[in-house]
């Protein structure tokens, strides 16, 4: 029996962070220092769609700045004080805020904790098969595949 088969309700924090900090290929990876995530979609079942609470020390960033084709994502602060950087420039946000990010805009956005304390908010996302990623600050791009995971290769389409 699953977590989820057993739990209705559950404190978000008692849910375990992922195993993997980062899906990211390296040297990407690393630059995931300091983001823990917990999946708590994934802890429930949930299929159409994913929900992570994640927590951000200070200086660590939420991903790779990046822009969704066909998946809309949505964020809202829950503690700390975390700078929104798109296309557009930085935004400041504080508790309370949330921010959205319509697929296929080629807007490409991340967090990054400039504080001294740690940041913690949501992070929701639909779960669109044929989904590809742009990172247009790194030599890197993704597509998801049909068997649920990311497929990372350079710009130029060599694999990583």
């Amino acid at each position: 029996m699953s977590q989820a088969d057993s739990s209705i309700a559950v404190v978000a924090l008692d849910v375990p962070p992922r195993t993997k900090p980062s899906n990211y290929p390296e040297p990407f990876a690393a630059r995931m220092a300091g983001r823990e995530k917990r999946a708590l979609g994934d802890f429930f079942g949930l299929a159409n769609f994913g929900v992570n609470l994640t927590r951000l020390v200070p200086g660590a960033g939420s991903a790779l700045r990046h822009a969704h084709a066909t998946q809309d994502e949505f964020i809202y602060i829950l503690e700390g004080y975390p700078v929104l950087i798109t296309d557009h420039g930085e935004t400041p946000l504080a508790p309370g805020m949330c921010s959205g990010f319509k697929a296929g805009t080629g807007n490409a956005h991340h967090l990054v904790n400039r504080t001294d304390a740690d940041v913690l908010y949501l992070d929701i996302g639909d779960r669109s098969p044929s989904d590809s990623v742009s990172y247009p600050d790194d030599d890197l791009q993704a597509v998801f595949g049909d068997d649920g995971t990311w497929k990372f290769a350079h710009k130029d389409g060599a694999c990583y």
